[in-house]
């Protein structure tokens, strides 16, 4: 299925192309009348540059018939990448193509061999990465080419998004395209030349060349012309650095933007929401849970304003069509990563362990606001998902299910949603059981939407790859399919409920997309948030537990005790073993403040202080390795990679919230639970870094004008004096977990030797509070100010909700 190309699976919409305009327009101020030939508008995703030096090149007719029927059977010549972990760089280990790994082994091979590196950059689900590798890098005659006239590096994104950051970044800035496979030439000190997304073995007109012309193009270029080339690659990164440098960001520490950014955030949202089928673009679609975020959090600060109820609308409406939409599998369960369409019917079908552990703490949060058990059996569907496909068998949570597979044993090409989509005949044979002379078939048929033709229009599948093929995706509701059969609702689920398990075991007959076993310690951080968050609010201890499996996994696998910081991530071995590389990838920005973030909430789910006690140490070291000391915020990478070119800071609250946005929120919490004002003000100068953004377009920070709202209005602290396992504390914890209230911080004080022994020693209110005549009693408290004690439930309930209602000063 052709994805789009614009951007594609960046999801920058229109906040980010004016970002992308901007940096553009700093770029070419910065170049001069030499280079600026080379940066001019470019189409579909590759410079101007690449567009000229095609034209100076050639390559005969035989050539190219050749190269088009030139398989790769290299299964007993692996190159380098063989040595490697991630299961991305190992799809590659058999090309024909002398691959090496982002390291020293390559830069010095460039530079004693005077040769420019080509840099591909993409990830192990990614559908065009598989298309590329199948058209060129499997091919022997455009490896000759590669081997020949390029030092050759291969990079997975998740594993180093530093790379992938950086170049990214000249890629928005020099083209009007962005995307995975990414394609860079750099000269041998890695300064980038030019680039562009996919490639094809043969040109498909447009101005757009084959990989094979590019290939030839750019080494004559670099033989004939390097000095331009150099030149326009200097400048350009020059120009990059000063954006990262300015750009956006405010220079006063002291001033943190006020009220009108989440205002102007809620009315961006709101003009960029589709109102027919939810959600906050045009297709392509994506969940975007960071938008939910924001808009939860605003309507429990607005609940009784037009502005509060929209929020909310805009929320439930959303979640409610994509938990109906194929987006959503009804059979295997989980979200996939976007839809191809604006209804939410046809997914690109991979789905990422980041939107599974999002989309959870989404549903459970409209469940705790609505009360709707709709929202909390789709939180359960996603984490018996991720129990089953997604995780390893000592606690950890792999990376990704890929889109692609063979459609039967012994085919020979992978098709995407092979493993997903059905024909009619196949649902009227399968589901032949029959319930009060209702047959199921006619069901799933109807609720579904299932067509004999199929339910895939051809401007949806446009390599006919879906044709007679049906997504499993209801467009209506529940109620409706119950009025047209005549059967109560409950009935109905339980219909569709046998039929998903006849369904699910068919499909596990058929050949199983790859999954990415690689563990990222970010996404982990996320998805321990929502088992954490889903333990607490629907009262699931096996779901807390699994949070803690998690954490301790890890802990154990990608944590140094002694050194106090984090690796990247860890493999799984052949045979099922947690392997590493021999030299592992330090952490990120995002490995830090993702998995603090999921330790904070672990602590509130489980009361167990050792979580927070870890989640300070991780703080110390993420302050120490990434904050900037001149002008405030958090960069992206450390400075001990000295590989890393750019430095910067992510201002854009995608697919996964950035850093800094998570950062915020981390830092409210910590100095708030543990009195430590320093904390605070980290946060504070954080929010003045990003204000000038955060004023001009809060809608690419949605999670951090989240944080900006908790900021400004001091989060409400509950503390229930009693033993942690005793009714009268339960029933307390009952009340809190029913309330939706975010950035509530949460303590049970057991006593100094109690789980809370750490706050004990950190905050000194807590020796005044103990239970009244032996029932727990609950404290709320708001700015270090506490209202008396109450035992009953009722009367904590009263009191959350007057603390929920006050007004953000």
């Amino acid at each position: 299925m052709i994805l789009p190309r614009i951007c594609q699976q960046f999801n920058l919409w229109h906040v980010g192309i004016r970002r992308i305009a901007t940096l553009k327009c700093e770029l070419r101020l910065s170049l001069n009348s030499e280079t600026r030939g080379f940066l001019r508008d470019s189409t579909y995703g590759i410079n101007t540059s690449i567009r000229s030096l095609s034209l100076k090149s050639t390559i005969s007719s035989n050539t190219m018939r050749k190269m088009s029927g030139a398989g790769c059977s290299n299964e007993n010549n692996l190159n380098r990448l063989a040595l490697e972990k991630s299961p991305y760089l190992l799809q590659h280990a058999t090309n024909p193509v002398d691959w090496y790994p982002w390291g020293e082994e390559a830069f010095a091979k460039a530079q004693s061999e005077d040769k420019p590196i080509f840099l591909s950059v993409g990830y192990s689900t990614c559908h065009w990465c598989h298309v590329m590798e199948k058209e060129s890098f499997e091919n022997k005659d455009v490896a000759e080419i590669m081997n020949e006239h390029f030092v050759n590096i291969k990079v997975d994104r998740e594993e180093r998004p530093d790379v992938d950051r950086m170049y990214m970044a000249f890629l928005q800035a020099t083209s009007n395209n962005c995307g995975w496979p990414m394609s860079i030439f750099l000269t041998p000190t890695l300064e980038p030349l030019t680039g562009g997304t996919y490639f094809p073995l043969e040109s498909k007109g447009l101005g757009i060349p084959s990989f094979p012309q590019l290939l030839i193009s750019m080494s004559n270029k670099w033989k004939t012309d390097r000095k331009a080339l150099v030149s326009s690659g200097k400048f350009s990164l020059k120009a990059l650095e000063d954006h990262a440098k300015k750009g956006l960001l405010s220079a006063d520490k002291s001033q943190v933007a006020g009220e009108d950014c989440w205002h102007k955030c809620a009315l961006q949202l709101s003009r960029s929401y589709e109102a027919d089928f939810g959600g906050f673009s045009m297709a392509p679609k994506f969940p975007q849970p960071t938008n939910f975020n924001f808009l939860f959090h605003l309507y429990d600060k607005e609940k009784d304003t037009e502005r509060g109820l929209q929020c909310l609308e805009m929320c439930l409406h959303t979640l409610k069509k994509m938990a109906y939409g194929g987006i959503h599998d009804h059979v295997n369960e989980g979200f996939a990563r976007y839809s191809v369409d604006e209804r939410w019917h046809v997914p690109h079908f991979e789905k990422m362990l980041y939107d599974q552990a999002q989309l959870t703490v989404s549903y459970c949060d409209a469940y705790v606001v609505t009360k709707d058990e709709f929202f909390a059996d789709v939180a359960k569907d996603i984490l018996s998902y991720v129990s089953k496909d997604l995780s390893h068998e000592l606690g950890g949570f792999y990376c990704a299910q890929d889109a692609d597979s063979y459609p039967y044993e012994g085919a020979l090409h992978k098709m995407e949603g092979a493993f997903c989509v059905w024909e009619y005949d196949e649902i009227r044979n399968l589901l032949d059981e029959e319930t009060n002379g209702i047959k199921h078939s006619d069901v799933v048929i109807f609720h579904y939407n299932v067509k004999e033709k199929g339910n895939v229009s051809l401007a949806q599948d446009p390599h006919k790859e879906l044709k007679n093929k049906n997504i499993l995706s209801c467009f209506d509701s529940y109620e409706s399919t119950a009025r047209k059969f005549n059967i109560s609702i409950v009935l109905l689920k339980e219909i569709l409920e046998k039929s998903h398990k006849v369904l699910y075991e068919e499909r596990q007959k058929r050949p199983k997309p790859d999954t990415d076993t690689k563990i990222l310690t970010s996404w982990n951080g996320l998805m321990i948030s929502g088992f954490a968050k889903a333990g607490f609010v629907l009262k699931n201890q096996s779901y807390i537990n699994r949070a803690i499996l998690a954490a301790n996994f890890i802990k154990k696998f990608l944590y140094s005790e002694e050194d106090k910081f984090l690796f990247r991530c860890c493999y799984k071995g052949d045979t099922g073993q947690i392997s590493q590389t021999s030299s592992p990838i330090a952490g990120f920005l995002d490995d830090y403040a993702f998995l603090i973030r999921g330790l904070l909430d672990l602590y509130e789910s489980s009361l167990d202080a050792d979580w927070l006690q870890w989640a300070e140490t991780l703080q110390e070291t993420q302050n120490a390795l990434f904050w900037d000391e001149t002008n405030a915020g958090y960069f992206s990478s450390s400075s001990l990679d000295k590989s890393i070119l750019l430095r910067s800071k992510e201002d854009q609250d995608g697919v996964e919230p950035c850093g800094n946005s998570v950062s915020v929120h981390n830092l409210i919490r910590l100095s708030t639970y543990l009195h430590r004002n320093d904390l605070r003000e980290k946060a504070g100068e954080t929010l003045a870094c990003f204000s000038e953004r955060l004023k001009m377009f809060p809608i690419a920070l949605p999670e951090m004008t989240s944080a900006l709202m908790l900021y400004h209005n001091f989060p409400t602290q509950v503390f229930i004096a009693g033993p942690t396992e005793d009714n009268s504390t339960q029933a307390l914890l009952d009340v809190v977990r029913s309330r939706f209230m975010p950035g509530r911080i949460l303590a049970v004080a057991d006593g100094p030797g109690g789980r809370a022994g750490l706050l004990y020693r950190r905050i000194e209110t807590l020796h005044r509070l103990k239970p009244i005549e032996g029932r727990a009693a609950a404290y709320v408290c708001r700015n270090f100010t506490c209202s008396l004690p109450v035992t009953e439930p009722a009367e904590l309930a009263t009191s959350l909700d007057d603390a929920s209602n006050k007004k953000i000063a």
